[in-house]
């Protein structure tokens, strides 16, 4: 069940080497692109598409605008994307799970996630975090206290995520299995409304990407117990992995990646593919990335579709042997 960091290819160092091409030859830029986020603003995704959409004017387009288009796990965003013109006007950025885990997890997706979208590049990794808020006592330090808590209060046994479907939606659903617990799911539009009904003491923990408690935890407002990676965070050095807490076969790490529409121009995609690895390769991006736990990683277009082919593979006899769906 290890999601290893294995799908980059050593792109930093590529960004870094192809930073300058979006000087060279793409004079012709559009006159507006917009990137469409399917999370809620102040989120890594949003955070991504902002960071990365700052920096593809003027090269790639004559203005660049993010837009948050919420709702149903994402999937909203994506069938947006997958509507509009090829033009290279709309592009799409989207965690992993919207195209390779909810093909396994919904009988019926508005979209297909290879036939109705072009991949233009990775744009970060990142692990998972799994936190508690006031409503658990401070005396819980570990997901196993965590676990034997719910145990002993079933009916505060709970935890929200950005979405049903979603990995961390899945994380949490395989800890309740893990304990034995009935650890109740609640689906939120993006994983920041999911944070604040936890601090504000709604809910008891949140599964999300980990830098989306970082603030947070920073103010003493909730706990962050584990992450998701096979190893210590680069950023969380102090935080013991699922598997350091006896979940030996939970390790997972995740990535956000571009998109445009199906039978966009190649011409397009490759201008795009150049703008987004310039904009990773900028220091203050990547700096700004690192304050949300995100690591650059851009890609090629078919890079990126090997990625997507191999968790989509991945996942799929993960989720049928859980028996996940996202009404659980």
């Amino acid at each position: 069940m290890n999601i290893s960091r294995r799908h980059v290819i050593q792109s930093t160092g590529a960004a870094a080497l192809l930073a300058g091409i979006g000087q060279r030859a793409w004079a012709q830029a559009i006159d507006s692109t917009k990137v469409i986020a399917g999370f809620a603003p102040g989120g890594t995704a949003d955070i991504v598409s902002r960071r990365v959409a700052d920096k593809l004017h003027p090269g790639y387009a004559k203005s660049a605008v993010v837009e948050n288009k919420t709702g149903a796990g994402g999937q909203i965003a994506v069938q947006f994307v997958k509507n509009a013109a090829p033009d290279g006007a709309t592009v799409l950025l989207t965690p992993m799970s919207m195209l390779g885990i909810y093909p396994h997890t919904y009988k019926k997706l508005p979209y297909d996630p290879v036939a109705d979208l072009t991949p233009v590049s990775a744009a970060a990794i990142f692990d998972y975090g799994f936190a508690v808020g006031p409503m658990v006592p401070a005396s819980v330090k570990t997901v196993p206290e965590f676990l034997a808590w719910c145990k002993a209060n079933p009916g505060l046994a709970n935890f929200g995520s950005p979405a049903a479907g979603s990995s961390p939606h899945f994380i949490g659903s395989l800890l309740g299995r893990a304990g034995n617990v009935d650890l109740r799911h609640v689906a939120f539009r993006g994983t920041q409304p999911a944070v604040l009904d936890m601090i504000g003491g709604q809910i008891a923990a949140v599964s999300g990407p980990t830098g989306e408690f970082t603030q947070h935890v920073a103010a003493g407002k909730c706990r962050l117990l584990s992450t998701s990676g096979p190893k210590r965070g680069k950023f969380t050095p102090n935080t013991p992995t699922l598997v350091e807490q006896g979940f030996k076969d939970m390790a997972f790490t995740e990535w956000f990646g571009f998109f445009l529409p199906a039978k966009a121009p190649q011409d397009v995609v490759q201008r795009l593919n150049a703008g987004i690895r310039s904009a990773l390769a900028s220091q203050d991006v990547i700096d700004g990335l690192a304050v949300s736990y995100l690591e650059v990683a851009p890609t090629s277009p078919a890079q990126l579709a090997a990625m997507l082919k191999a968790d989509t593979e991945l996942w799929g006899p993960l989720v049928k042997a859980v028996g996940f769906t996202p009404e659980g």
